[in-house]
């Protein structure tokens, strides 16, 4: 069995596992309405994690985006699953369908949708349609000056957990503006964000890819989000590290694992930890018309 297969193996059993895992991990918990908890899971809050977000590439970074765009006609679709794991309570996310669509050399549009796998027992997180994201994205420097710079204004539509903890006169649908800006030099890209959505959320983060050997990727990351004091005096404030592996199995084709921790960051404002992976399919439009000629 070659490397590349028993790597993809290895993706597929591991969000196979989380998908299986966590629901089972949940029954026994409870979700608010039997025994209080500590934890809150990132699905109830309005915080944006670096979990969450709409696609841009193969990158696990989410919305740490960078400022790179697909070419126009290309297109760009993740399938994902991600566990986070707090003080006393866990949650999944899964499928999480990422997709995105270069349309000219500045403009290329994306969504992220993922599902949240409630408890069997309905004690755990409660399941269904999470934080969901439509955006596009604005190429204002293409890298001609070695630096990139976009702009990715987006429509958030908010968790139904998550719209719990805002104010009676916000609804769920917010619109956030993240900038996104890269610099590459050889194998090494450093990259970052920051932004905010209209319920008065901020978010901002940074990170740093290499290209370790021609299929194989790595990133490190730092994200915060935060949001000051509303008319109850409740703040948020969350922070996380990351760091995440990429391998190109194919041309078109790349797998991912990723690893997060919370920093400084409090149990009712999604302190723990994740781990999710996922594939990429990248459609080019030169691979499209040979899959169109070969029918």
């Amino acid at each position: 069995m070659t490397a590349t297969r028993r790597f993809s193996m290895a993706m597929a059993g591991t969000s196979l596992a989380l998908a299986i895992a966590v629901p089972v991990h949940a029954q026994g918990k409870s979700n608010g309405k039997g025994t209080a908890h500590k934890s809150s899971p990132p699905s109830s809050s309005p915080l944006p994690s670096s979990t969450t977000g709409p696609a841009a590439s193969a990158s696990p970074i989410a919305w740490l985006d960078d400022a790179s765009l697909l070419p126009p006609g290309s297109a760009s679709l993740t399938i994902s699953t991600m566990r986070w794991v707090g003080t006393d309570l866990s949650e999944v996310h899964f499928p999480i369908v990422d997709a995105s669509v270069g349309l000219t050399p500045r403009f290329q549009i994306g969504a992220s949708v993922p599902h949240i796998v409630g408890s069997a027992d309905g004690t755990g997180p409660e399941g269904g349609i999470g934080t969901s994201f439509i955006s596009g994205k604005i190429a204002l420097l293409t890298g001609a000056s070695g630096v990139k710079l976009a702009v990715s204004p987006m429509i958030e539509v908010l968790a139904a957990s998550a719209a719990q903890a805002l104010a009676p006169t916000e609804g769920r649908t917010q619109i956030g503006v993240p900038v996104s800006a890269e610099f590459a030099r050889g194998s090494t890209r450093v990259f970052a964000s920051t932004g905010f959505f209209s319920h008065g959320v901020w978010f901002a983060g940074g990170g740093v890819g290499f290209q370790t050997t021609p299929k194989i990727g790595t990133s490190f990351s730092f994200t915060r989000s935060w949001v000051g004091a509303d008319t109850t005096g409740v703040s948020r404030d969350r922070q996380e590290i990351s760091g995440g592996v990429s391998y190109l199995v194919r041309p078109q084709i790349a797998v991912y694992g990723a690893l997060g921790r919370t920093i400084a960051t409090t149990d009712d404002n999604g302190a723990g930890a994740t781990i999710s992976g996922g594939v990429t399919f990248l459609l080019t439009p030169h691979v499209i018309k040979k899959q169109r000629g070969s029918r």
